[in-house]
């Protein structure tokens, strides 16, 4: 059994489980978010010991070298000591909230003003930090004038962040940010491609930063946007998308409903089975997948099955931290 020590103290890991793992059963305070080690907020240095190289998936060669890894895919092979990285690795900015909106009962749309200059796109993702170390990642749902960011934040039942900025954060307080990370936004190197756009919940909201993007730089292929909840009440943004649809020929939207109560006018099912269904080819199109990360996984492997290259699926899953 390997053993972890940080900062003086000495932790056994138990099997098959993550540095990360440990030290939250341990009650050892570790920022972290996403769980899978994409949102890269538990980076931590090696000190003595090796760790393995699948730790460090996505950091860069500078890093790896210097024994940087993400804590929550790290499981030792052997005895570690192991320390945060410091803030010469991950710049973080300050961020004021300016407004905060219900969408609808789970849905509150969150809008930052970043007091410094932050290069971004929507649909790429931040890491957002309390004061007491606390941090979660959002997708920038769309980047607004004056340095704004937008996000849409769901609430999760017994989610520590998500009730906090539901129930407790005011405008005009302070909070950090760090990233932008992904590959999650719209690109124009090829405008007369077909877009498909796959969310479920609160996915939509990179999903409408990249459609705003590909309008915006004058798309020209079609983009079909296929939204996915559970029932009605949980839709958001309909009035704005059905516009959208309405005014643009190569813009279509379609509501799905996975529930018993279906209303007309939406699909009764998944979204990925809707999409899935409509376009039995994908030869070609770029696909844009956010939302449980299972629909997500599932939806990779369809489309690719159906056509599509790997290189024209962008996905940011998440894992649902509580």
């Amino acid at each position: 059994m390997s053993k972890v020590g940080y900062e003086g103290q000495v932790y056994e890991v138990l099997d098959d489980e993550s540095v990360l793992q440990c030290l939250h059963r341990n009650r050892v305070a570790i920022p972290s978010s996403c769980g899978s080690g994409i949102c890269q907020s538990c980076l931590m240095r090696v000190t003595e010991g090796k760790v393995p190289e699948s730790s460090q998936k996505g950091l860069k060669k500078s890093l790896k070298k210097r024994g940087y890894f993400l804590a929550c895919i790290c499981r030792p092979e052997g005895d570690l000591e192991v320390a945060l990285a410091g803030d010469e690795i991950v710049h973080r900015i300050a961020v004021r909230v300016v407004d905060k909106h219900k969408m609808n009962d789970q849905i509150l749309r969150l809008r930052l003003e970043c007091l410094e200059s932050f290069e971004h796109k929507a649909g790429q993702f931040i890491n957002l930090h309390r004061s007491d170390g606390l941090s979660r990642s959002y997708s920038i749902a769309d980047s607004l004038p004056d340095n704004i960011l937008e996000l849409h934040v769901e609430y999760l039942s017994g989610g520590k962040m998500s009730t906090w900025i539901h129930n407790e954060l005011q405008v005009v307080d302070l909070l950090e940010i760090d990233g932008p990370h992904g590959d999650c936004y719209y690109s124009a190197n090829d405008q007369k491609q077909n877009l498909l756009l796959i969310g479920t919940g609160s996915g939509l909201a990179p999903l409408v930063g990249i459609l705003h993007d590909a309008l915006s730089q004058g798309h020209q292929g079609n983009i079909h946007l296929f939204h996915g909840v559970l029932d009605f009440s949980r839709l958001y943004m309909v009035d704005e998308l059905s516009q959208l649809a309405d005014t643009h020929d190569n813009v279509f939207y379609t509501r799905c409903i996975s529930g018993d109560v279906v209303p007309d006018g939406c699909y009764a099912g998944f979204a990925n089975s809707a999409a899935l269904e409509q376009y039995s080819s994908l030869a070609g199109w770029r696909l844009f997948l956010c939302g449980h990360p299972d629909m997500v996984k599932d939806t990779r492997k369809k489309a690719f099955l159906a056509g599509a290259s790997l290189q024209e699926i962008y996905s940011d899953p998440f894992e649902f931290s509580r």
